[in-house]
């Protein structure tokens, strides 16, 4: 079936997200949890963390299929490099954020040790924190369909990747947000479950963005056979 992909802004549907990842867990738990643990063991590899999760995202597809699916199959290094590469962008972000505050630190003196502190360090780095934060929360909801694009669909060109997550989360950032918030804030129930729980909770997180993704890429899809077979039919 030769299936391509039509960028498109996404019905995001926050509510059956939450309900299908919960039901997918109860269902099949087990096979999820172990899942989950290879995932976590794949972390421990460098620059392997984003790979694995990845990873579990096609183990997942193919649980939520009923098709031949092993938690062995989350040590896949097919993807690596384009994940790879995305962590040094991220890197490199990160390194580009910290030049301003070291060059206006080591201007005021801040860098020498000096026990007052100079008012015009404040002045920049407050705005310049809370500037930076809201790009990275922009950037962060821009590319919250990259790992969907390059785990379950195959494309491994980041700038192709980075550019339909783009379109497809056109009005729908809050949603995303609200529903990443929603998911971490369960997921934290774990934690208060004197730190156990959270080998329960943190696969909900996992099984809950799954069906968004999978959603997501659905809506996206369209079949070339069909769509001649449909206009050949007017």
């Amino acid at each position: 079936m030769n299936v391509n992909l039509k960028p498109k802004p996404i019905n995001f549907k926050f509510g059956p997200y939450i309900n299908s990842g919960f039901e997918f867990l109860k269902k099949d738990f087990g096979n999820i949890f172990v899942a989950f643990l290879v995932c976590i063991i794949m972390s421990i590899i460098p620059f392997c963390g984003m790979l694995a999760m990845g990873n579990m995202y096609k183990y997942l597809q193919k649980l939520n299929k009923n098709q031949v699916a092993s938690p062995g199959d989350i040590f896949d290094f097919k993807d690596f490099m384009p994940y790879f590469i995305l962590q040094l962008i991220i890197f490199g972000a990160v390194l580009i954020i910290y030049i301003p505050l070291i060059i206006v630190l080591a201007l005021t003196g801040a860098l020498s040790g000096n026990d007052d502190p100079n008012p015009m360090a404040a002045f920049f780095m407050f705005p310049y924190i809370l500037v930076v934060m809201i790009a990275i929360y922009y950037f962060a909801l821009k590319a919250f369909y990259i790992t969907p694009l390059i785990s379950l669909k195959g494309i491994k060109d980041l700038k192709t990747a980075w550019n339909i997550s783009k379109v497809m989360t056109k009005g729908n950032l809050i949603s995303i947000l609200l529903f990443s918030f929603v998911i971490g804030l369960l997921a934290q129930i774990g934690v208060l479950a004197c730190g156990i729980g959270i080998f329960l909770t943190i696969p909900f997180v996992y099984t809950a963005n799954y069906f968004a993704y999978e959603d997501a890429i659905q809506q996206i899809e369209f079949d070339e056979i069909t769509e001649i077979g449909s206009k050949n039919e007017f």
